[in-house]
């Protein structure tokens, strides 16, 4: 498929820098940017036809972290909210497992839909994963399955959903809850939030809508899918610069293996 055949440019002109300008501007302001409708009707069928089959292989994970996803700090009580556990449970499948010939990879390849995250992000550069599992993920979760709350490692993360459960997996989220560059990590911020004294923001969205989001600072997570269709969901990660992989313990950790 050609990007014209992926993208619904007419209402996401993704070659305009002034549509990019303005998408640059609202995720400046808002911490996310959410493009509803911008896959075409038939390259999201052809998206939900290929996670669907590529479901029975995923390899599923249920895993215990911390908000910050960091290592327990021993100097601290484990009810801390540095040392706090919260739940991620998922199935996923890697980049080798998407089709040469698959819109999404299309999508990722782009040479025009990479440099409109570049000039929405700010960022000079934008390069494929060296391993080759991470840059193309499509993540499954079915009924009881979540996302805990967590803030992102990277400055950005870009997102695209296949298909939406009948209840439940909401994305939530609060701005700028952290300033990581600051050293600020805000656990008392946390505390209210784990304890249910904050009420988060939510983003609604439907199959076919891509959102970038910055994570590095708001903290957010996906609640339990609450029915019995599965959440299917594609990410689509680039780096900043060439020749990054993901760690071979991430990768076994999210994966189950190195390639």
């Amino acid at each position: 498929m050609t990007l014209d055949q992926i993208v619904n440019l007419e209402q996401h002109p993704i070659t305009d820098p002034g549509y990019a300008a303005r998408a640059a501007a609202t995720l400046e302001a808002d911490g996310a940017l959410v493009l509803e409708g911008f896959i075409t009707d038939a390259a999201l069928a052809a998206m939900q036809a290929e996670a669907a089959a590529g479901r029975a292989g995923a390899y599923f994970c249920a895993q215990q972290h911390s908000v910050y996803l960091a290592p327990r700090d021993e100097a601290l009580p484990e009810d801390h909210p540095f040392n706090r556990q919260v739940t991620s449970s998922k199935g996923c499948i890697c980049d080798d497992d998407v089709a040469p010939d698959s819109p999404l990879r299309a999508l990722y390849e782009s040479d025009d839909f990479r440099s409109f995250v570049k000039a929405v992000t700010g960022e000079a550069e934008l390069h494929s994963y060296a391993d080759p599992l991470s840059s193309i993920n499509i993540h499954y979760a079915e009924r009881g399955q979540e996302l805990g709350w967590h803030f992102d490692n990277s400055s950005f993360a870009i997102t695209l959903l296949i298909q939406k459960p009948d209840a439940g997996a909401r994305f939530e989220y609060v701005k700028n809850l952290r300033d990581a560059d600051a050293g600020d990590m805000n656990t008392d911020g946390v505390a209210d939030l784990l304890d249910g004294r904050t009420t988060p923001q939510q983003l609604e969205m439907d199959p076919g809508t891509l959102v970038l989001f910055r994570g590095r600072n708001s903290i957010h997570r996906v609640s339990p899918n609450e029915s019995d269709r599965t959440r299917m969901l594609a990410v689509l990660a680039y780096n900043n610069a060439p020749g990054i992989a993901l760690s071979e313990s991430a990768r076994m950790t999210f994966y189950g293996r190195l390639g």
